[in-house]
């Protein structure tokens, strides 16, 4: 095997819960994760030394945004897991996720990346030795390493699976970027801390569409709204099209609509320019890990 292909989902917050600030400068949240078919493509070599390239739609917009790949730190991360020398291996990401909009796009490259590591090189690291690298690239990396619907606590780096019927999204994002430091700085102007999740969780897990799409909250949405009232509007627009819920997803700016199904997905998508259709999904985790006991 010289080479392994991996997508990298993006994902979506159908809630997040900033509970307050942690002693190593992150925050304490709580989050509904859920991965989109919307994604990038991660494919990852042998070669003489690690060398990370970006291509697709998405190029020229992560290298306005800095050029900075997470990739290239999952390589790293993934090297000190598997106690080896140095990544020796060529990273291509067809770019297609929207850059610094909230749907984990660079997390989700991330967690491609330590996935297809460990599968070229065979060094068969356990699913907890994979999250816990994840967690040193960033706090959302061990959600998109579990490949499929989670809970989130912690900084975002404690994740247990959830079950997840498929749902239907209309997705709108910006010409503009959100920085996460920022949306969470914005917070603290309020700091006001959302609802517990317990009946959202639930209405997720029995496929109570409805109930989801009222109950969705984004605790970062206010801050980052006050700096960038298109979200508003965006949100309210997709309320008058009929949406069952519109909300920020993750420090945003993009705009995420729940459908009742596929056609009505069509024409939220028609009636709110700029947006377009996906859906979650729920795959199987790859490895066994514990059900989450509940929302405090």
């Amino acid at each position: 095997m010289t080479s392994v292909t991996r997508r990298a989902h993006a994902k979506l917050n159908v809630f997040l819960r900033v509970l307050g600030r942690r002693d190593d400068g992150y925050h304490d949240i709580q989050t509904a994760i859920l991965p989109l078919e919307l994604h990038d493509v991660v494919t990852v070599e042998v070669a003489d030394a690690l060398e990370v390239v970006v291509t697709g739609e998405g190029a020229e917009a992560l290298e306005a945004a800095g050029g900075e790949s997470l990739a290239g730190r999952a390589a790293h991360a993934w090297a000190a897991a598997a106690e080896v020398a140095a990544p020796r291996a060529r990273i291509t990401i067809d770019k297609q996720i929207p850059v610094a909009a909230g749907l984990g796009g660079g997390s989700a490259d991330a967690a491609a990346t330590l996935l297809a590591l460990d599968e070229l090189f065979g060094s068969g690291l356990a699913l907890e030795e994979l999250l816990t690298a994840g967690a040193a690239v960033g706090s959302d990396v061990p959600a998109l390493l579990v490949g499929g619907p989670v809970f989130a606590d912690g900084r975002g780096d404690q994740v247990v699976p959830l079950h997840a019927m498929t749902t239907h999204w209309v997705v709108k994002s910006f010409p503009f970027s959100v920085r996460a430091s920022d949306a969470y700085t914005w917070w603290h102007e309020s700091a006001a801390s959302g609802h517990d999740a317990g009946a959202l969780l639930a209405a997720i897990e029995v496929g109570d569409d409805a109930l989801l799409g009222s109950a969705m909250f984004d605790d970062l949405q206010p801050g980052v709204a006050a700096r960038h009232p298109e979200i508003e509007r965006t949100v309210a627009a997709f309320g008058d099209a009929g949406a069952l819920g519109a909300i920020m997803s993750g420090s945003g700016p993009t705009v995420v609509a729940l459908a009742r199904h596929l056609g009505h997905a069509d024409a939220l998508a028609e009636a709110v320019p700029g947006s377009f259709v996906t859906t979650s999904f729920p795959p199987t985790p790859p490895r066994t890990m514990a059900r989450p006991s509940g929302v405090v």
